[in-house]
């Protein structure tokens, strides 16, 4: 967060005055509480409307901004972080917030993630991860599990799925978190530490899809027989990505909470410093004037 985006406005936005259109996701989707901690976390941080900006790409998780009081954006598939970059880039006083889930992510968005990531552009990304296409009635996605059976794979998938973890690890993110839709506080903490955070910060959310994939993260849910296992910050050097990569290994459900962080200058950061070296290189040239400047020398 930077010093422009600090300022605190006087009274707190209600969830009635946070919430638009209201969510069309399936009765039981996991999406409705992960929009139910985003909006605990702008009430906490003191946001108004005018001061972030959500950004999505395609796919149920992909509908956040229809249903966010605020500025919004639902790009084409795949495509939200370019879309989002460039917001965070060119308006340092918004609080950039990117939506989407494993496949647009994983799959289509994949290239995008990498490059988003290890510029450590100034922006939260939050995956909604259900390990399915859900959207599109029931397909393999990059995290379904070998073996389950979809539309695309009628006889169960037999290609090995992406590590989430591993994968954010590999791209060079700056802040890595895991949750799960079912442990809402938890989700609460681990949004409000990304959002704090000066880069690419990212957080994996396992999200259930009641419609095509029922049941899928019941072995991290308690009162269903399963582990909602915590990572030990006392233990886990945070800075470590060998540390990350090991937790990142262990076998499902795993455990939760930040992975990663590395306090590293952000692409914004850098860019801002270049643009002010350049200017008190030129004097008192506006913008405008030096651009042109510039590019008469092209010629």
């Amino acid at each position: 967060m930077s010093d422009s985006q600090s300022a605190q406005p006087e009274e707190k936005l209600s969830k009635k005055q946070l919430k638009a259109d209201h969510p069309t996701w399936c009765p039981g989707c996991g999406d409705f509480a992960v929009l139910a901690s985003f909006f605990n976390v702008i009430q906490k941080l003191g946001l108004t409307q005018t001061d972030f900006v959500c950004v999505a790409g395609i796919g149920c998780s992909s509908r956040f901004p229809y249903f966010v009081n605020s500025h919004g954006i639902h790009f084409i598939h795949g495509r939200a972080l370019p879309l989002a970059t460039g917001i965070s880039l060119s308006r340092p006083d918004q609080h950039v917030f990117v939506f989407g889930g494993d496949g647009d992510g994983f799959s289509i968005g994949g290239n995008h993630l990498n490059h988003a990531a290890r510029k450590n552009i100034n922006l939260t990304y939050v995956i909604m991860d259900n390990c399915v296409y859900g959207l599109t009635k029931n397909q393999t996605s990059p995290t379904t599990p070998i073996g389950r059976r979809s539309k695309t794979d009628p006889q169960g998938s037999a290609d090995r799925p992406i590590n989430p973890m591993a994968q954010l690890l590999g791209s060079s993110a700056s802040f890595i978190a895991r949750s799960h839709a079912a442990h809402v506080k938890h989700m609460t903490e681990m949004f409000e530490r990304a959002v704090k955070h000066p880069g690419f910060s990212v957080v994996e959310v396992l999200s259930e899809c009641t419609m095509f994939y029922p049941g899928a993260f019941d072995a991290a849910i308690p009162r269903k027989g399963g582990e909602f296992n915590l990572i030990n910050e006392e233990e886990h050097d945070l800075t470590s990505t060998s540390k990350a990569f090991d937790l990142a290994q262990l076998e499902f459900p795993g455990k939760f909470g930040v992975f990663y962080q590395d306090e590293r200058p952000s692409k914004n950061d850098l860019e801002q410093k270049w643009i002010n070296e350049t200017h008190d290189k030129q004097g008192d040239l506006a913008p405008q004037d030096l651009m042109r400047q510039k590019f008469a020398a092209m010629q």
